[in-house]
């Protein structure tokens, strides 16, 4: 069950800033460890890649956050991402939302939202990782 009132937003129900930062730490923990996954990160900045997300999921969950990152299309544009890897990658996400004192309700709230951004991530699709 979500800790605070059904009124709170998203980002107070997964706890706020502390809640988002730890998030995201424990997802890419789990994203990282898959090798489906691992090849897209190679040549990342983690520590930069993960002050990104922050912003960006405080910013999707209406957090008083606002992400200052390039758009989702450009962020992923020539990575050849396959819808196979990014259901993987909401997988490991809703993995690390059961963490999270949040209903299932929330859980797949806070799904849908991120989903919204699909089309951006893909993009052109392809066949996997760039080199």
């Amino acid at each position: 069950m979500s800790t605070a009132g059904s009124n709170a937003s998203l980002y107070e129900r997964i706890g706020g800033a502390a809640a988002i930062e730890a998030l995201v730490d424990r997802f890419y923990v789990r994203v990282i460890a898959d090798d489906g996954l691992r090849p897209y990160f190679d040549h990342v900045a983690l520590d930069k890649l993960q002050r990104m997300q922050v912003e960006f999921f405080s910013a999707a969950l209406d957090g008083p956050v606002s992400y200052s990152g390039r758009s989702m299309t450009h962020a992923h544009q020539g990575r050849r991402i396959t819808r196979m890897h990014l259901q993987a990658f909401v997988r490991h996400l809703f993995a690390t939302l059961v963490d999270y004192p949040l209903s299932e309700d929330d859980r797949y709230a806070i799904i849908a939202r991120i989903n919204t951004y699909a089309d951006d991530v893909l993009g052109s699709g392809g066949s996997g990782p760039a080199g």
